[in-house]
């Protein structure tokens, strides 16, 4: 199989973030969409590694934050190649608590969206949250990032926990 083929198919770049008791946490997914719009869905892939989807699972909900097309890749990095485990994502970056609860990490972010997850799909390495769309606002306008500009200009380091992760790179 020629994996290149699956890189052509078109994402976006997302913070996703939820938290359990105190506990903040976030996490870069590009594997998010919207799969119904009455009631209005998304569907997220997470994987069942990352501290983040086990968050996901226990609180029920998270809020995504749509990148803009000029994050910078320290930005992406904080929240796509470092663990919840061992390191504080929130710590020193500007965020607001949505209605949910969930904090909203406003640098670099274009909208929010606010979801209840209201099943899961077991996905082999991953979850498929299926969620309902609470409340969605515009921060600011300006292009959103895309998965292929990451790839294609920001030098596209995939970690291996991602969906679109693949071993030719």
């Amino acid at each position: 199989m020629n994996e290149k083929a699956l890189t052509l198919i078109s994402y976006g770049l997302y913070v996703i973030s939820t938290k359990v008791g105190e506990k903040l946490n976030g996490q870069i997914a590009d594997a998010l969409c919207q799969v119904a719009s009455e009631p209005q869905l998304l569907a997220l892939s997470s994987n069942k590694k990352n501290l983040t989807h086990d968050m996901i699972k226990e609180s029920k909900k998270f809020s995504v934050a749509i990148l803009e097309k000029d994050t910078p890749l320290t930005y992406i990095g904080r929240f796509g190649f470092r663990s919840g485990r061992e390191t504080e994502k929130f710590e020193g970056i500007n965020y607001f608590f949505a209605e949910n609860g969930l904090p909203i990490p406003t640098d670099y972010a274009l909208a929010y969206i606010e979801c209840e997850v209201i099943n899961e799909v077991d996905v082999g390495s991953h979850t498929l949250f299926i969620a309902k769309i609470l409340s969605a606002e515009v921060l600011k306008e300006g292009e959103p990032m895309t998965y292929a500009y990451y790839r294609e200009v920001k030098n596209w380091k995939v970690p291996e926990t991602a969906p679109t992760y693949h071993k030719t790179g």
